[in-house]
């Protein structure tokens, strides 16, 4: 009789009950770790500036509270053009990157490349 693996990983253990199996709930736990990601960033960012959230506000030209927002890990309304005039605030530019989705065997898609 073969005998079970057990394992006392907890990440493992929540990944098996929870996700494993269900593509739907990986998507939407890929989306909150970009949402997530986004606003440490920015937090990461404002903070090495040396900058308060209303002093980003100001020179992004919108309120504290949405600065607020943007940096807070639930907030999924991040749009390109406020991160943009973020990025342009504290002298950076975005850069977006496209990466294979953690755990999702990739489809026959092709890579597409420009010289």
């Amino acid at each position: 009789m073969k005998q079970k693996k057990t394992t006392t990983d907890a990440a493992a253990i929540i990944h098996k009950k929870f996700f494993e199996g269900k593509p739907a709930k990986i998507e939407e736990l890929e989306k909150m770790r970009a949402d997530d990601q986004v606003a440490r960033k920015i937090v990461e960012l404002r903070m090495r500036s040396g900058l308060s959230q209303r002093e980003l506000a100001k020179l992004v030209g919108t309120s504290a509270s949405a600065i607020c927002r943007l940096e807070d890990a639930d907030y999924a309304g991040h749009s390109l053009a406020m991160l943009n005039r973020i990025a342009a605030a504290l002298q950076r530019r975005v850069e977006i990157r496209f990466v294979p989705l953690r755990g999702v065997k990739q489809s026959g898609a092709h890579e597409v490349t420009h010289a």
